[in-house]
């Protein structure tokens, strides 16, 4: 959700999607489709956030438990070669194996290399959960961007990832 650092450059959706949880009203999205995305529907609790602090808990006693959630990740200013093996780490801790849904918001400022890592992040995270069969929805407004939507962490959420759109409510 946004902060107050960030309320003048924030959208009104965003700044919306804040005022509905702070009154406990629910919030539904209604996003365009991404060529990546994977179809499917799930509903379940929500958990993740920052990928690189995720990454940074795994095996300690905040490690977070994936097991029949939707996985919401996001990142800010990180080089495409460190979210590859931030990726890798999850799966091989058993983070994306068992997952109800998978959400990507914000990957912003996102860097190469001087000589090209040759994937994009969408690429990546394809590759990484193709064995699934769970919807994953990419491009979510959410995360270090101005049109930063409400996500409650550790509440039931509905992903619904269709042809032409997706459904995100909670």
């Amino acid at each position: 959700a946004s902060v107050p650092l960030n309320f003048q450059s924030n959208t009104p959706e965003a700044l919306t999607s804040l005022l509905n949880v702070l009154h406990g009203k629910s919030n539904r999205y209604a996003l365009t489709h991404s060529r990546y995305n994977r179809l499917g529907h799930a509903t379940a609790p929500v958990v993740g956030g920052n990928l690189s602090i995720l990454y940074s808990l795994i095996g300690t006693n905040s490690d977070i438990d994936t097991r029949g959630k939707i996985l919401f990740i996001e990142d800010i200013g990180e080089h495409i070669y460190a979210i590859d093996r931030m990726l890798y780490a999850l799966k091989k801790s058993d983070k994306l194996q068992h997952l109800a849904g998978m959400v990507v918001g914000g990957m912003t400022n996102i860097k190469d290399t001087e000589i090209p890592f040759g994937k994009t992040v969408e690429t990546l995270i394809t590759e990484i959960t193709t064995p699934y069969n769970y919807p994953l929805c990419f491009h979510f407004p959410a995360g270090h961007l101005d049109d930063n939507r409400a996500i409650l962490l550790g509440k039931p959420a509905t992903l619904t990832v269709e042809t032409d759109r997706v459904l995100f409510e909670q």
